[in-house]
């Protein structure tokens, strides 16, 4: 069982590396680096384990697919997240605009909440800045 343990301390090491959460195909690639042959299937596999034994958690965002990254965080607290419009990544927003129960409508409890910002990450900002008043770029694909 070695191979399952270098390949899991990959995958590992991929995403708290990263410092940032990562889609599987992210993690396949960084892993990658570690141990050559490794496949999306081993991937997948591993992120359910480490989802399973809570050294990892999942990051949702709407209309995307979870992303993943340590439930240990360096920083130790609750936190947010930031998803670049330009290359889609999503990066860690440490600070929190703390309690929210003032916008639930009168009489709701609110138990918890999750912020995402939108924008352009620091390396898309430096390519092309946007314009004043642009909307964001929509991804399209070719036929074929």
């Amino acid at each position: 069982m070695e191979r399952s343990t270098r390949q899991r301390a990959a995958i590992l090491a991929a995403i708290a590396d990263a410092q940032r959460p990562l889609t599987p195909q992210e993690v396949l690639e960084s892993a990658r680096e570690t141990v050559q042959g490794l496949g999306m299937a081993t991937v997948y596999r591993n992120i359910k384990a480490l989802l399973e034994d809570g050294s990892l958690q999942a990051v949702q965002l709407p209309g995307e697919s979870p992303r993943y990254e340590p439930a240990e965080h360096e920083h130790g607290h609750h936190h947010h997240h930031f998803q670049c419009t330009v290359c889609s990544r999503v990066f860690d927003v440490h600070d929190c605009p703390g309690d929210l129960a003032g916008m639930a409508p009168k009489g709701f409890t609110v138990e918890r909440h999750e912020l995402t910002l939108y924008g352009r990450c620091a390396d898309c900002a430096k390519v092309a800045p946007p314009k004043a008043g642009s909307k964001p770029p929509v991804a399209t694909r070719k036929a074929g």
